[in-house]
Parts: C-alpha cells; structure tokens; sequence
C-alpha cells in the first residue's frame, strides 16, 4: 500500500497526456485563468502525433497519426495555431486508389473516370448528411436528468437535421445504421470507388465493411472533415510532430506549465476525491481537480483501481470494447518508390470493397491477412528527402491487423511484415531493393508504447454503442468521472479523434460545472 500523500508542488489543474486533446483542454482551462500543470510521460508532446525515434540514423518518421483529417475550428482559433508554428505543407490532399485495373484518384466530390456523377452525388449527399452530425460534435452531451444550456443546444442541433426535408431525412435515417459495402455496391460500380468508401468507413475501426453500421463511421469522419476545413487531409510542415509542437507552444503561450517524462504512476484519492497524483519518480503533485488525457481504461482500472469504483462501473469498463485492428508500418527507404502515380497524395491500396473485407475477416479469428489494404504516405516526397543521401520515408496505416494473435505476437508480426512487403512489392515493383530498415508496431506493441487499451487508436473502438453521447459509456459521457474532481477527456471521450475537440468539449462541461 503507498504512505501517506505528501505533496511536493500544487495546482488548479493537472491534465494527464500531452496528446492534441490533452493540448487543447489544457488551453482552454489556462485561457480561462486556472493554473494547469500538463504532464507528458514521452520526451516530446504529441501522443499518437509525436514522432518516433529514427527507424534509421537520419530517417525520422511519424508515430501513429501521419495526416490531419480535421482541427476543430475553436482549437485552432482560440489557440492561434498559425501564429505558433503550424504551416501547412500539403492541404486537402487528393487520394489515389491504387489499382492493378489503373489507378483512380478523388479529390472530395470530383472522380475520375464513368462513374464520377454518381461519386459526386453520393459524396455531396453524405457530405449534407455529416453537415447535419457536425454540431452534435461541438457539444458536451446533456444531462439526461437536468434541464438548461445544452439541451437548448441539443434542440438547436436535432431541428438542423429536420431542416434536410422529409425526403433527405428519411434517407439519413435509413444511412445512419446501414454498412457501407450495401451502400458502395448499391450507389456505385467502379470497384475503385467502391474501394475508397468502403476503406475510409473502416478505418481504424474493429470492423469490415459489411459489418453493421459502418457507414456511421464515414459520416463522424465527414463531419469532422466540415468543421475543420482546409484542415481535412493535410500535412502540415514536419508532418504531425510539427501541428504538436505548435499546440504545446499555443498551450504554453496560455499559461500552462508543461513537464515532459513525468509518467504518472496513481491518482490520489481521499474522502472520495481527487487530491493530487504522485509519479513514477515519486514526486506528488496536489491538485483539486485532474483530468486525464490517457483513456478511460487505463486512468480508471490503472491509476485510480478498481477499489474506489462501484462493482458495476469497474464490469463495465473492463468489457468496453477496445480492440485494436490497424497497425503501423514505416520504412527507410534509399529512394522514392514508384507507384505509378504522383506521390504526392493520399495513396488507398485496396482494389475493391472485397479487398477490404477480405482483410478483416482472418482478423477476427486472430490471423493475419494474406493481403493487407493500406493507407500510404510518403511525407519526404514533399520536401525532396528527409535525410542524407536522398533517403525517403514510407509511413502506411495497414488494416487489418489481430491485437490478439494465435500464433504468437513475434510470429504474427513477421508473417504481418511479410504480408505488407509482398503488397507492397506488387504495387509498386522495386521497392523491396530499396528497403533499409522496416519497422512494424501490431496493436499490442501500439498498446504497450502509448498505452492505448488493447491498441486500438481511439482508446476505445469507434462503435454505434460507444460513439457521440454514449462515449466511452453512458455513464461518463459527460467526462465527470464518479470520483469527484477527475475528469476525462480524449480520443476515447465524445465525439473522440484527434481534432482537439473532445478536449475543448471537456474543459467546457469543466467551467460550466464550476469545477
């Protein structure tokens, strides 16, 4: 049992986890005046944005995250991103679905080829649809027994989706649970299309794209995509470490105190409240109030323990589904490969909506696919190289991959790099003699070296049961935990991801609670 808590440093706020939530949380609580100290474990701020060490000398890659799909509009204006640092090397890239048929690229509603009508219509329908979802994203949720603000807002927000016509509206709710393979086959024919639907519904998600509601999981990305603008599909310069740095220094220019490696080891808890925590180095910080960054599970089983949580709470938490599906591949490369494309896009290697399924399905048994699909970039395609002698960086999401496989974590990694190398190959031919170092993370080295539960990016899969107000669980959708002054925030709260949203979503249920 740990002594007595004796603090060595006090603060208004301790927020845990510099990731972009963590950021803008911690901003927005300084802004408003509170005292916030913001603890990272890793040397660097950024979580999932941060870089890795060098896969070779001289060859930095991004950790998990390697595009920035959307900022939430608040973040980016009340922290003045531009004015600290964040430039932009590449917005709304295009995507390029790479094909043995031909390649295919989007660029939003515009598509190549004799299907691009009916890829403009489904696009600019889905993209309505999302427009709709948008505001439900910018709200905490209200409470279910209380009346004011946020259910004004709610109504607000619902009469937004009224405001579709009865014909679109019926049509959204028919969308809204459906999955998104009956919606590719129905709407389009160029299996291309197809592809790239069908791969963005699932990405990063436990599921395929026959698996029920999956086109929810589109639309959240959609809309996501409209409050952030020029933001969706961008690079910024050195690429997601470079969007971090610019948060942390936004964060700092706030007010907020931020120590790098200070893991924290236990949340204090006396008289049923928060008192402080204590970290891994032994030092205690006091702390009325803490809000954790890190993810449901792992602050609530981990750091707080199950003894200050009712049985039924503790249950829970435990059968939340986490499950990881995607792993990170990364390769120092002595040139840029060839896809027979330009390299400059967002590149989808998945040829049609089976390719697509056909990946996830071994997945669920804990297997690893023969044919892995990917979504590639090459970040140093767009500065001409990112170290000596012309060396180039490939950094690809692969889906899917087993977070508990059967044969064995360093065998069903070999066989997982093997699989990626060999699709690799076939798309673009050559690149295996250019290979200097491949790195893979599966999902349970992604858990172990971010601590994200079971691997999965969003601390908690992205499911119609655990999304918008019913996320991470009903019970701590509106992030106050059942311990009095901690909070939650993060890709694992609502509406999850890492816009930043979710952690201004936070720090407003925080002051509106007068916490």
């Amino acid at each position: 049992m740990p002594g007595p808590f004796s603090s060595t440093g006090t603060t208004d706020v301790v927020v845990i986890g510099a990731g972009p939530n963590g950021l803008a949380c911690a901003a927005r609580l300084a802004q408003k005046g509170r005292r916030v100290t913001l603890l990272e474990a890793e040397p660097e701020p950024g979580g999932g944005a941060r870089a890795l060490p060098d896969i070779a000398p001289g060859w930095p890659s991004p950790a998990l995250a390697h595009l920035v799909r959307h900022i939430d509009p608040r973040v980016e204006a009340a922290m003045d991103l531009s004015r600290h640092g964040l430039d932009w090397m590449a917005a709304d890239l295009p995507t390029t679905v790479l094909s043995p048929q031909g390649h295919l690229t989007l660029r939003g509603d515009q598509a190549e080829g004799a299907d691009a009508a009916a890829w403009a219509a489904l696009h600019r329908r889905l993209m309505s649809f999302a427009a709709a979802l948008e505001p439900f994203r910018q709200m905490p949720p209200p409470r279910l027994a209380a009346s004011g603000n946020a259910w004004g807002q709610l109504a607000r927000n619902a009469l937004g989706l009224r405001k579709l016509g009865a014909t679109e509206f019926r049509e959204f709710l028919r969308l809204i649970l459906i999955n998104a393979h009956d919606v590719a086959q129905d709407e389009l024919t160029d299996p291309r299309l197809r592809a790239a639907l069908c791969f963005d519904a699932t990405l990063g998600a436990w599921a395929g794209p026959r698996s029920p509601n999956t086109l929810i999981l589109y639309l959240d990305r959609l809309a996501g995509q409209i409050a952030g603008g020029k933001a969706a599909l961008g690079l910024p310069r050195d690429g997601l470490p470079g969007l971090a740095r610019a948060m942390a220094r936004a964060a700092q220019a706030s007010g907020v105190t931020l120590r790098t490696n200070a893991r924290v080891a236990r949340i204090e808890i006396a008289n049923d409240r928060v008192a402080g925590l204590v970290l891994t180095d032994g030092t205690a910080i006091s702390a009325p109030l803490v809000v954790s960054a890190i993810g449901p599970k792992p602050t609530l089983l981990n750091l707080v323990g199950p003894r200050h949580l009712d049985a039924g709470m503790t249950t829970r938490l435990r059968h939340q589904k986490s499950r990881g599906g995607a792993a990170k591949l990364h390769l120092a490369l002595s040139d840029l490969p060839d896809f027979g494309t330009d390299p400059k896009a967002r590149l989808i290697l998945a040829e049609d909506e089976h390719a697509v399924e056909t990946a996830f399905n071994p997945v669920k048994y804990g297997e690893v696919p023969d044919a892995p699909v990917m979504e590639i970039v090459l970040p140093s395609a767009f500065t001409g190289g990112q170290a000596p002698a012309a060396p180039h960086v490939l950094s690809a999401i692969v889906q899917f991959a087993p977070h508990a496989p059967r044969a064995g974590e360093d065998t069903a990694r070999a066989a997982m790099l093997a699989a990626c190398l060999a699709r690799l190959e076939r798309a673009a031919p050559g690149i295996g003699k250019l290979i200097v170092k491949a790195d893979l993370l599966m999902p349970y080295d992604i858990e172990r070296k971010f601590g994200m539960a079971g691997g999965n990016w969003h601390h908690g899969e992205l499911s119609v049961e655990q999304m918008l107000f019913l996320r991470p669980l009903p019970q701590l959708s509106r992030y106050a935990t059942p311990v009095s002054g901690l909070w939650l925030t993060g890709a694992g709260t609502h509406p999850g991801g890492m816009s930043g949203a979710a952690g201004w979503n936070a720090a407003e249920a925080i002051l509106e609670a007068g916490a």
